[in-house]
C-alpha cells in the first residue's frame, strides 16, 4: 500500500493577544534541548512559522495520530517560550513578517523583494509514495484538474492584513507569486519533467530545485509525489482526509496510467482559472468541473471527486473516513468557514485566533 507523509506549517503567536511571534528559532532550540534526536521540527522562511513533518504512513489512522501528537508537542514547545501554535494559513492579525536568518533565504529576499515580505502564508503538503518517477510523472499529468478541489477542502485563510480577503484560501493567491508557482503544462515522461527542471535552473531565475513550486512536484527529497495546493487545515481531522484523497488520487491516476488512459488536455489556463475559483469560492458557492471545466455546486464538484477515487479509497480501507469527513466539511464549512463564524460571533479577530489556537490542538 502507498505511503503518505503531511506537512505542516503552524503559526506562531501570542497566546493573549493573537499577534504573530517571530520565535521560531527559540521553539527549534527549546524542542532540540527536549529531544535531542528527535528531527521532526524545522523552520521555514518567516520566523513566525513552524513547521513539522510526519513519518510516511500507510494507515490513516496512523497519520491522525501522529500529526495530533505533533501539534500537541509544537504547542508544549511554544508555550515554554511564552508562545501558541494555531494552524491558520494566514495571520488574521495585520503582521510585519521576519525572514528567518538563513543564506538561502537571504538570497530569495534579495532576488524577489516584496514577494518574499508576503509570504507569511502557512500550507499543508501531502507527500505519497511512488514506483518510480515515470510513475510519478503520469500522476502529475493525471491529477492536475483535481488539485483545486484539495484547496476548497482545505481552505483556511480568509484574512489578510486585519481584513476580509474574500477569498476562502487568500494563501494560495499569495503563493501564486512564486515565478516557479502554480498548475503545470503536460509532461507525458520523466524525462521531459527532468528537462524542465533542469531549463529552469539554467535561467538562475531560481536557486534549486526545492525551489520548483509545482502545484504537485516529485519530491526532490523523497520518492513521492508532492501535493502543494492545500492550505494547512484547521483540524487534524480535514488533514487526514485531504491526506487519504491524496493518496487515492494518486492511486487512481496510477491505474490510469497502467491502463493506457491518456490525461485530460485542459490548458494551464483553464487550470488557473479553475484555481482562482477554488481559492475564491471554497465549499460556499460554485467551482469547476474537472471534466468539463464549467462551474456546478461546490458539493456536487466535491462529491465527483469522492466519486472518481471511490474504487482507491475502498481499497485503502478509507472510504467511509473520506465520506463521512467530506460531507462533514460540506455541511459545517471548511476552516475558512469557522474563521468567519467565529468573527461574527465575537467580532474580534484576537477571538478568532485564539479559538483556533484551541481548536488546533483538538483531537
Amino acid at each position: 500500500m502507498r505511503t503518505v507523509g503531511v506537512e505542516e506549517e503552524l503559526l506562531l503567536v501570542d497566546p493573549v493577544t493573537g499577534e504573530p511571534r517571530a520565535l521560531s528559532a527559540a521553539v527549534l532550540a527549546r524542542a532540540s534541548l527536549d529531544d535531542a534526536e528527535q528531527d521532526v521540527f524545522e523552520k521555514e522562511l518567516h520566523e513566525q512559522m513552524l513547521e513539522f513533518a510526519t513519518h510516511p504512513q500507510a494507515d490513516m489512522e496512523r497519520l491522525h495520530t501522529e500529526i495530533v501528537r505533533c501539534r500537541e508537542e509544537a504547542g508544549r514547545h511554544a508555550g515554554g517560550i511564552g508562545c501558541a501554535v494555531a494552524a491558520l494559513a494566514s495571520s488574521p492579525l495585520p503582521v510585519t513578517p521576519s525572514i528567518g536568518v538563513n543564506r538561502r533565504y537571504e538570497w530569495m529576499a534579495d532576488q524577489y523583494g516584496v514577494v518574499v515580505q508576503e509570504q507569511l502564508v502557512l500550507g499543508c503538503h501531502v507527500h505519497v509514495s511512488v514506483g518510480s518517477d515515470e510513475e510519478g510523472v503520469a500522476v502529475i499529468d493525471r491529477v492536475r484538474p483535481w488539485l483545486p478541489l484539495l484547496t476548497a477542502l482545505s481552505a483556511n485563510s480568509p484574512f489578510w492584513q486585519g481584513e476580509d480577503s474574500s477569498y476562502s484560501s487568500y494563501r494560495s493567491r499569495v503563493w501564486q507569486r512564486w515565478p516557479s508557482a502554480g498548475p503545470t503544462e503536460l509532461f507525458g515522461s520523466a524525462e521531459r519533467y527532468h528537462r524542465r527542471v533542469a531549463d529552469m535552473l539554467a535561467t538562475g531565475t531560481i536557486l534549486d530545485d526545492g525551489m520548483v513550486y509545482f502545484d504537485v512536484r516529485l519530491s526532490p527529497r523523497y520518492p513521492t509525489v508532492e501535493f502543494r495546493v492545500a492550505d494547512v487545515c484547521l483540524d487534524a481531522t480535514t488533514a487526514v482526509v485531504l491526506a487519504a484523497l491524496a493518496r487515492a488520487l494518486v492511486e487512481t491516476a496510477a491505474r490510469e496510467w497502467r491502463a493506457g488512459t491518456e490525461p485530460a488536455g485542459h490548458s494551464v489556463s483553464l487550470l488557473r482559472l479553475a484555481a482562482w475559483r477554488a481559492a475564491r469560492s471554497g465549499l460556499t458557492e460554485e467551482l469547476l468541473h474537472p471534466a468539463t471545466m464549467r462551474r456546478m455546486p461546490a458539493a456536487a464538484v466535491v462529491r465527483a471527486l469522492v466519486e472518481h477515487v471511490e474504487e482507491a479509497l475502498a481499497d485503502h480501507g478509507d472510504l467511509d473516513r473520506v465520506r463521512e469527513g467530506v460531507e462533514t466539511l460540506l455541511r459545517h464549512g471548511n476552516g475558512a468557514r469557522v474563521q468567519r463564524e467565529l468573527l461574527e460571533r465575537t467580532g474580534s479577530l484576537r477571538e478568532v485566533v485564539t479559538a483556533c489556537v484551541r481548536r488546533t490542538q483538538a483531537a
